[in-house]
């Protein structure tokens, strides 16, 4: 994919809304972002073990069923487009996010100044990886932190299609509010589509001014078929 057509892909999304809903549900779904093409290539190449520098088998952490694998630097030249093309864009969402929480944190508008910051921290292992599961995998209910420095909003792009590669492994969002039940939000994504995230918590405006509503994410059990799905995180990890 050329750089041109994935600030095509990120300009078609209406960053106004993505944020308010980010904010209001803690996601929002961007629409397509790879076509089908680079959906297969880069689930074919899962394989390409010169590509990654660990590989994760969940059931042995007590994360799940299933895989993953973390990419080596340099990471292949769409990953990185698509990382850098969308930071500065989650980045503003992402200082509205402190300023309402008078957090003192903030965030820099490009992605190399934010990976410095984790960097001098020690937190230089990339992080952008490809999940694979199996018939009756899953992924627990986690929250991606890695180290001191995080931004605390990510992206994840399904690569395979529903219904004809598999069934079931539908992306899940929980959150925690304070005396509160937590809630449930599952995310429907068609092959190619993304659906940006919290992190770990995002503000939510209450009776007595504004609160963390603390958010995790996983995966539910496929019921058949295999899912890859490309995961972008925008810190790194020590």
């Amino acid at each position: 994919m050329l750089a041109q057509t994935v600030d095509e892909c990120i300009a078609q999304i209406d960053w106004t809304d993505a944020g308010e809903h980010l904010s209001a549900y803690g996601y929002a779904q961007t629409g397509p972002l790879l076509s089908p093409d680079e959906c297969r290539c880069l689930s074919q190449a899962y394989d390409e073990e010169t590509r990654y520098r660990s590989r994760v088998v969940m059931a042995r952490h007590g994360f799940g069923q299933g895989e993953y694998k973390y990419f080596s630097y340099p990471l292949p030249v769409l990953l990185q487009q698509l990382r850098h093309a969308v930071y500065p864009h989650v980045a503003k969402i992402a200082n509205g996010w402190a300023d309402a929480l008078k957090s003192p944190i903030s965030y820099p508008d490009k992605l190399d100044a934010m990976l410095t910051r984790c960097h001098e921290a020690g937190q230089t292992r990339p992080t952008p990886l490809i999940l694979r599961y199996g018939e009756g995998d899953y992924n627990c209910l986690h929250q991606d932190l890695y180290g001191e420095h995080v931004f605390p909003i990510q992206l994840a792009v399904l690569l395979d299609e529903p219904g004809r590669d598999f069934e079931g492994g539908e992306f899940i969002l929980t959150e925690q509010r304070p005396r509160m039940q937590s809630r449930a939000e599952v995310v429907p994504l068609q092959q190619g589509e993304g659906v940006l995230f919290a992190v770990s918590h995002r503000p939510k405006q209450g009776a007595r001014g504004v609160y963390k509503v603390n958010m995790r994410h996983g995966v539910s059990r496929l019921r058949s078929g295999r899912r890859h799905t490309l995961g972008i995180i925008f810190h790194d990890a020590a």
